[in-house]
């Protein structure tokens, strides 16, 4: 998650470090996720990152020892399916996003996507 200058692209810190709460079941200190991630992140940086996401609320954390102990408020698909509604939220031209994001599924993706809203529009019916 570089960009051609070797940089890491915005957000790809938070989101290595919400890889890593994700993928483990039990809450995790900053030294922790600083390992499950590798590379070299300084653990500073791994803390300053924890301590932004939970002030943004992806995040809960509880005091263990000095530090903390974090994990994810939401699981990865409904943190996922929760960003792909904020890129709707207020748009004007949401039908022009919608049909553009049907249109980059592959096909297997759209088979379950069409069963997904005959099943979601069987409930709403019911």
């Amino acid at each position: 998650m570089t960009t051609k200058d070797g940089r890491r692209r915005p957000g790809s810190l938070e989101a290595e470090v919400m890889a890593a709460l994700w993928a483990h079941a039990d809450p995790m200190t900053a030294a922790d996720v600083q390992g499950a991630i590798g590379g070299d992140l300084a653990y500073n940086t791994v803390q300053t990152i924890l301590i932004r996401l939970h002030d943004k609320g992806q995040v809960e954390r509880r005091r263990a020892g000095r530090g903390h102990l974090y994990w994810p408020v939401e699981d990865a698909a409904t943190a996922a399916a929760s960003q792909m509604r904020a890129a709707l939220e207020g748009r004007p031209d949401r039908q022009a996003v919608l049909q553009r994001f049907a249109a980059s599924l592959d096909e297997a993706d759209a088979v379950s996507l069409r069963r997904l809203l005959a099943a979601a529009e069987r409930r709403r019916r019911s």
